[in-house]
């Protein structure tokens, strides 16, 4: 899948980003660069990291080393970086769900959207349904029929507060029972998705993706308004019968509170080229990855869009706080 052309006119603003650097960037990096993915190696996040770390390689004169730091619904690791030098040598991938957490766990050591420094937007995240090719139901409303008929039996996977939060939604709206399984990452869902110990479960197109070969594993439907280009023939939850359901996520680039401008722009300026790669983009593209490059301000907007959604959710007691 190329890039768009909404994605494609972002590049150039952020290569504009290099000819109004101060002499405070050049400097940057001294040290190789501490990318923090809060979250266990093999799901979507840290493979796009993994990618633009590796493609960032010619535009930075030195690396980006990721590094997992799982647990708490991606808080630990987001934690170890609102301690670390707003230096530009430690940096995080974060999806969307980094916003809800607010809503979901009963607290937090730091805010959200105050505690870091947005760099730049870096994916669009399209949640799939997953089952194996051995479950008795080949598509959305005959999971669901399965599902009345077996009450408790039908465990839904999710990884973090999106896709868990997308699972008890469709569940809530189809008056269905189907119990939430909380996994530390997309590649240990996928996992029991194949082995068939787990019935069905919410992940990203870049989590499914690596599986799809094997044929052992059926996607049953989208999240979102319109259907993904990864998997063109899978109809979503909306087109089977669930009206209004229009739920994706995302994926930003961010540095502890503090991070100078002028950092800010050369990264920017460093992933407006690593996008443009042909290279990268057929990357992407194999591995399921919709990229949608924006700069600090879009990541803003979209972490501000996203705290309303979770709040007006909360408001409504769709989604209450763990205990």
């Amino acid at each position: 899948m190329p890039l768009g052309r909404r994605r494609l006119l972002a590049v150039p603003a952020l290569l504009a980003f290099s000819t109004r650097a101060p002499a405070l960037a050049q400097a940057w990096p001294s040290r190789p660069i501490r990318l923090i993915v809060p979250y266990a190696p093999g799901g979507g996040t840290d493979l796009l990291g993994r990618a633009i770390a590796e493609a960032l390689r010619p535009a930075l004169p030195q690396p980006v080393v990721v590094e997992n730091r799982a647990g708490g619904a991606g808080v630990i690791g987001s934690e170890l970086v609102t301690r670390a030098e707003p230096d530009g040598h430690t940096l995080m991938a974060v999806v969307s769900t980094h916003v809800a957490n607010r809503y979901f766990l009963p607290s937090l050591p730091y805010d959200p959207i105050k505690d870091f420094t947005p760099v730049a937007l870096l994916s669009r995240n399209t949640m799939v349904l997953v089952t194996g090719a051995a479950q008795p139901y080949a598509d959305l409303r005959a999971m669901l029929d399965y599902a009345r008929r077996n009450p408790g039996k039908v465990g839904t996977g999710s990884t973090e507060s999106l896709s868990s939060f997308i699972g008890q939604e469709l569940a809530r709206r189809a008056d269905v029972e189907m119990a939430d399984v909380q996994y530390r990452s997309g590649g240990q869902l996928m996992n029991d998705i194949v082995a068939g110990h787990l019935p069905v479960g919410w992940t990203s197109t870049a989590s499914a993706m690596p599986h799809m070969q094997t044929g052992r594993v059926r996607v049953l439907a989208v999240s979102t308004s319109t259907r993904t280009p990864f998997f063109p023939d899978v109809p979503t939850a909306q087109e089977q019968g669930v009206a209004d359901f229009d739920l994706s996520g995302w994926v930003g680039l961010y540095g502890p509170a503090g991070l100078p401008e002028a950092v800010v722009a050369r990264l920017q300026e460093a992933l407006g080229r690593a996008f443009a790669d042909p290279t990268l983009q057929q990357r992407f593209t194999a591995m399921g990855i919709e990229p949608d490059l924006r700069p600090a301000a879009g990541l803003m907007q979209a972490a501000q869009r996203e705290d309303r959604l979770w709040a007006a959710a909360a408001a409504a007691g769709h989604i209450k706080k763990e205990q």
